[in-house]
């Protein structure tokens, strides 16, 4: 299954409802996060890609004032600015002070929660924000370290916060593999060492893939990936069981590099802890999706579900 909302069956329902033009049930579903910023965001941001092709979010911020109608009026203002930068739109501009805006709006309307930063945030790169970073970094890399910061005086540990932040140093952004690298590393080594946090060198390294370079699928089997991934797999995989709903992207980072380093055992119960559901990345950076994962689900001794 690769619905985004995986087995979250409130966000799945409300999905549905959302695509209808009704907007009571994302109200219910986003009034409930109020004090789970981790589900509040991933909520959000599923329901604003359900919500970005129409005019659900104006119809719903023009007729109740609420953080919530606030922070959905944001997250596809913002989901809208992205897209038209990224397509060389002529509206890029003008897309992107609208979604400020609604950041801002939705700040205001609920001032402890982290979600609206987090949303501006992942617009850093439109405007190439530059602060100094803080010590302790190799390459020392310029970036949107102010903002960030913003978020994690509201929220230390905010998951998308981290990535959005990550995001910023990558090459397709402008930035380049080290510095992705760097901050990768100076992130997760902050975190609990249960914290899926840890997985951002994983995503680091599958963002820097170059596919022209010699035996670099073997780049998972050298010992510090390997320890990396196993890490990971020891002290943050467990936590999982308690989680609001699979957190399948992490799952899917985890499972892969455990692949990749010939740890099929490990591997195997990352993708049973996933369930049926399934996410494009990181396998689509290697080729057709579907197809990447399948292969990995065999080479485990796994099923593929749907498969015939």
């Amino acid at each position: 299954m690769w619905h985004p909302a995986a087995d979250d069956r409130t966000l799945a329902s409300v999905c549905t409802d959302v695509r209808a033009g009704r907007y009571l049930s994302a109200h219910q579903a986003l009034e409930e996060t109020r004090s789970h910023y981790g589900l509040r965001a991933h909520r959000s941001l599923v329901l604003a890609s359900e919500a970005a092709d129409s005019d659900l979010a104006e119809r719903w911020l023009a007729e109740e004032q609420t953080p919530e109608s606030a922070l959905m009026w944001a997250r596809v203002a913002v989901l809208r600015a992205l897209r038209a930068a990224d397509a060389k739109d002529d509206r890029a501009e003008a897309l992107e002070r609208i979604a400020l805006t609604a950041c801002d709006r939705a700040a205001v309307m609920d001032r402890a929660d982290p979600t609206p930063w987090v949303a501006r945030l992942s617009m850093a790169r439109l405007h190439d924000l530059r602060d100094s970073a803080p010590e302790g970094l190799l390459t020392r890399p310029p970036g949107p370290w102010r903002l960030f910061s913003h978020v994690l005086r509201l929220d230390p540990w905010n998951r998308e916060g981290h990535h959005r932040f990550l995001a910023f140093f990558f090459t397709r952004y402008g930035g380049s593999v080290n510095a992705a690298w760097d901050v990768a590393a100076f992130l997760s080594q902050r975190a609990p060492a249960t914290s899926p946090l840890r997985l951002l060198p994983l995503v680091a390294l599958v963002e820097s893939y170059n596919p022209t370079q010699l035996l670099v699928d073997r780049t998972w089997e050298q010992p510090q990936w390997r320890s990396t991934a196993l890490a990971i797999y020891q002290n943050w995989l467990p936590e999982v069981a308690g989680y609001r709903f699979t957190p399948v992207l992490d799952l899917a980072y985890l499972a892969h590099a455990l692949f990749m380093a010939q740890r099929e055992f490990e591997a195997r119960a990352v993708f049973m802890a996933m369930g049926p559901y399934a996410c494009r990345m990181p396998w689509s950076v290697f080729g057709e999706p579907e197809e990447q994962l399948s292969r990995a689900r065999r080479a485990c001794g796994l099923p593929v579900p749907g498969a015939g």
